[in-house]
């Protein structure tokens, strides 16, 4: 049984967004169609002003509240901070989450059925990037009556999602937070992925994309992936806090059967996601981050990238993020302060690293939450000094 409270959004259910229209991709290929699912949380007020859009990380998917069933174990990914009282009260807001274009829970990608073969695109489905992410969820905002977000809110990958908002579409959000991200990838980031990448398509289950119609899959690969991806989202504070060098088996004095327990760990993250994500997805949203820059369209200049958007910014980082650090979010900092742009920043203090976006910090959920009540009540002021 669920062990959902008074302070869980519920049992919810996956919708689906249908587009019929032509969809251009940046990559200058054409969706004849395409398909997104969502999920809702809370209520849409009648005013239809406060909507907050959670957009997902790297493996990341719609389902970021709640539960879909009585006997589900595990709530939605973000659950300890979407729903009545927490940081993203549904008592106030009326949440949307989703799962991007080329994901592989529901949304048109690489397991999707391509029109014009009458077979599963594979890796044939074409590159897809941020910008076009921004694009599709704009029209699933026009299906749902929202002409502006209260706010667009993600961490890492979906921080990116929310700064490409502000720029794209600055009329249509009132805020945009993003956490433990960047403005683009470091060297060493790039590096991280291709190195997963390699460790998927070196997999001879593999079969260069096409292993859905050997009836195969690389497990192989993508647990090697998630395991290097892992590791690179925790620190080593965080880690020898946790596993220390306690062992799981063997004995090491004798070197027969050792296996340390951050081993185990690993093995069985690997394992799990091997079974739960496509591997074609995993490379095109590796490629999705690798490509994110949108300061090379304004010159490299990220001040007059931001001079275009016209929200608020809250922009969190963690201490022991060594992925994403925090130099890298006062980089954002720095260039909305240069754009004049209206801006309040935090560096919250875990021993947790990248994966502390995830996690119910005490001042972490008190920074987003009273940032996001302040802007309910702005939001209120304003329709009230409009109405006097």
């Amino acid at each position: 049984m669920t062990q959902a409270g008074t302070d869980s959004v519920g049992i919810v259910e996956a919708q689906m967004f249908h587009s019929n229209a032509p969809f251009a991709l940046q990559c200058g290929e054409v969706l004849p169609a395409f398909d997104l699912t969502f999920e809702t949380y809370g209520q849409l007020d009648s005013s239809a002003s406060n909507a907050v859009l959670v957009c997902h990380a790297l493996s990341g998917n719609h389902h970021a509240a709640g539960y879909h069933d009585q006997a589900d174990a595990k709530p939605g990914w973000w659950d300890n901070c979407i729903g009545p009282g927490k940081p993203i009260d549904t008592n106030r807001f009326f949440v949307v989450s989703l799962n991007n274009l080329g994901g592989c829970h529901g949304s048109t990608g690489p397991l999707s059925i391509n029109p014009a073969t009458g077979s599963a695109y594979g890796p044939d489905f074409p590159v897809v990037t941020v910008k076009d992410w921004v694009a599709s969820q704009a029209l699933l905002a026009d299906h749902l009556d929202i002409r502006q977000f209260a706010a667009v809110i993600g961490g890492s990958l979906g921080a990116m999602q929310a700064m490409q908002w502000a720029i794209d579409q600055p009329s249509r959000l009132r805020a945009a937070v993003l956490i433990a991200s960047a403005a683009r990838l470091s060297a060493q980031n790039i590096a991280f992925n291709e190195i997963a990448r390699q460790a998927i398509t070196s997999d001879p289950a593999f079969h260069e994309g096409h292993y859905r119609g050997k009836n195969a899959n690389p497990d192989l690969g993508l647990m090697l992936a998630r395991m290097v991806g892992h590791v690179t989202y925790l620190s080593d504070d965080g880690m020898r806090q946790k596993f220390g060098r306690e062992l799981k088996s063997g004995d090491i004095r004798l070197g027969r059967e050792v296996e340390f327990q951050v081993e185990s760990y690993l093995h069985y993250q690997g394992r799990s996601f091997s079974q739960r994500f496509d591997a074609n997805s995993y490379i095109l949203m590796t490629r999705a981050l690798d490509y994110f820059d949108p300061a090379a369209d304004f010159d490299d200049d990220l001040a007059a990238c931001l001079a275009v958007t016209e929200c608020s910014f809250c922009v969190l980082s963690f201490s022991t993020d060594w992925r994403f650090p925090s130099s890298r979010s006062k980089e954002i900092v720095d260039a909305l302060i240069t754009a004049k742009k209206n801006v309040v920043s935090a560096i919250i203090e875990s021993e947790h690293g990248h994966d502390s976006f995830l996690l119910p910090i005490d001042r972490y959920f008190n920074v987003l939450g009273t940032y996001l009540r302040r802007l309910v009540r702005t939001s209120v002021d304003s329709q009230e000094n409009n109405a006097a």
